[in-house]
């Protein structure tokens, strides 16, 4: 058993032998991935009878994500890696965050083994939520009226969250996020996500163009971040220390330059300090344009200066 403590909010890696102290909550049930305003609904719910019943907050969630267990050849789809799950769910008031191992002994769970070892045995959980989507246990047999039937039989109680919408009407999913993510639709995605979406990575040393050209970039590995669509963002970068700093980002292979991997290249503006090998966000917040191959560099130059100055008056209208 693997447990991590942080300032009062713990991450717990298994189910199995579990100090009296981390178990007996309220807990939320799901993937989590994204922490979006479906998922808030859902953690809502077991606060709610955390708080009632004088209990902790539990967050269940699975790593690695059960789709890269069932569908291994599936691709760059996650909304947010480990850590920032987690300061997100701490954010929220969760106490324990239960991350299970999810490979084949979890998978080849039924929905009722899943229930009476992990829910009951296990994190002897008080209460469940859960959204009206969910699915688990073997073969995803497991549903909303099956959880309720499974803890009517075991002792715990269930909720299940309805559907939630934004403001402008969109429903909200990870699926939907994810589609809006690809086609660049950054505030469609902010608005379901409740926040803009954001890539976090170490910045590593690119090829220098970008400082050549006037246009200095902190570069960021994409890993298994779902794809945003190619091409140019009015952005904020999230510095190592708290310092959100306006920036327009790029997307993209780079074919002007004949490139060939995928880049996060981030120019800050008015910025000038050395940010290699720290740890730094990328909020996008608007699409501004796709990807394009220019002419050579001079034509390539011009158009970043076109694109820094439609960002900052996004970003800085009293600059």
């Amino acid at each position: 058993m693997s447990v991590q403590p942080r300032s009062g909010f713990q991450i717990v890696e298994d189910w199995k032998d579990l100090d009296a102290s981390l178990t007996g909550a309220a807990v939320a049930l799901g993937n989590f991935d994204g922490v979006h305003l479906g998922h808030r609904q859902v953690i809502a719910d077991a606060a709610r009878a955390a708080r009632q019943a004088g209990l902790k907050l539990g967050v269940i969630t699975f790593d690695p994500h059960p789709r890269r267990l069932f569908q291994p050849d599936v691709r760059h789809f996650r909304l947010m890696t480990n850590a920032q799950q987690a300061r997100a769910l701490e954010a929220l008031g969760v106490d324990i965050l239960y991350r299970l191992p999810f490979g084949a002994a979890l998978a080849s769970l039924t929905d009722e083994e899943f229930a009476q070892q992990v829910l009951c045995d296990g994190l002897k959980a008080h209460h469940i939520s859960a959204g009206f989507d969910i699915s688990f246990g073997k073969g995803r047999s497991g549903s909303p009226e099956r959880l309720r039937e499974l803890g009517a039989r075991m002792g715990f109680s269930v909720s299940i969250a309805s559907p939630v919408t934004s403001q402008e009407g969109e429903k909200c999913s990870s699926t939907a996020i994810r589609t809006a993510i690809h086609a660049g639709r950054a505030e469609e995605a902010a608005r379901l996500l409740g926040r803009p979406f954001t890539i976090e990575g170490v910045v590593v040393h690119g090829d220098k163009i970008g400082r050549t050209l006037g246009f200095p970039t902190a570069n960021i590995l994409l890993g298994d971040y779902v794809r945003p669509a190619e091409g140019i963002y009015a952005a904020r970068a999230i510095l190592a220390d708290g310092r959100a700093m306006p920036a327009v980002a790029y997307i993209g292979r780079r074919p002007t330059v004949e490139g060939l991997d995928e880049r996060l290249e981030v120019n800050l503006f008015d910025f000038n300090e050395d940010l290699y090998g720290q740890n730094m966000g990328t909020e996008l917040i608007a699409f501004l344009r796709a990807d394009q191959k220019f002419e050579g560099l001079d034509a390539m130059k011009a158009q970043i200066a076109r694109d820094c100055d439609r960002a900052r008056a996004m970003l800085m209208p009293s600059w």
